[in-house]
């Protein structure tokens, strides 16, 4: 029953969350003329952003197909399904299970016209510390990788001195794409 729930139950809620999340926020983006005038060429993109940002990174996209590296961890079951709700194509594998086959699918996604997105550090980390993988599937593929993060303003608290020990989605959000070429 409650695997059940994780499955069928939490994907559509958590994509709806998320949703209603990404309404409550002002958000600005930094760095996206990069992307855009790689799509105006025609071009595909690696999106890289770290596990530890992955919340609100659906609604980072600006393309318009992307397949998504996901663990085969009964967790990523979950992830893989809320992305599904995005349009995400996920391809399942990791460092540790299925790598060099999702590496694979990946190649063949970005050949197939797709944009691919990743996570350079992987669940089991280090947190923060590109791994190899990203860079092969660069090699390969001949896409830039284009890093993205989000990152949400300070903590809002109230006048009487009640504070929150969490963020508070409103004020200003910011969504960012490097330079994939500096």
């Amino acid at each position: 029953m409650l695997n059940w729930m994780k499955l069928s139950v939490a994907p559509p809620l958590a994509a709806r969350t998320i949703r209603l999340l990404g309404h409550t926020m002002r958000v600005s983006t930094i760095g996206g003329e990069t992307v855009d005038e790689l799509y105006g060429q025609g071009k595909r993109i690696i999106i890289a952003f770290w596990h530890g940002r992955q919340l609100m990174m659906p609604l980072a996209y600006r393309g318009q197909l992307a397949s998504i590296l996901i663990s085969q961890h009964r967790d990523g079951e979950i992830i893989a399904r809320i992305m599904q709700y995005f349009g995400f194509k996920a391809i399942r594998g990791s460092s540790t299970r299925g790598g060099l086959r999702a590496i694979r699918q990946l190649v063949k996604a970005g050949r197939d016209g797709g944009d691919l997105v990743v996570t350079p550090d992987g669940p089991k980390g280090p947190a923060c510390k590109v791994q190899s993988g990203v860079v092969y599937l660069a090699k390969a593929t001949g896409f830039p990788i284009i890093p993205l993060t989000f990152a949400c303003s300070k903590k809002k608290s109230f006048r009487v001195g009640i504070t929150f020990k969490f963020p508070i989605p409103v004020g200003r959000d910011y969504l960012c794409g490097a330079n994939p070429y500096g």
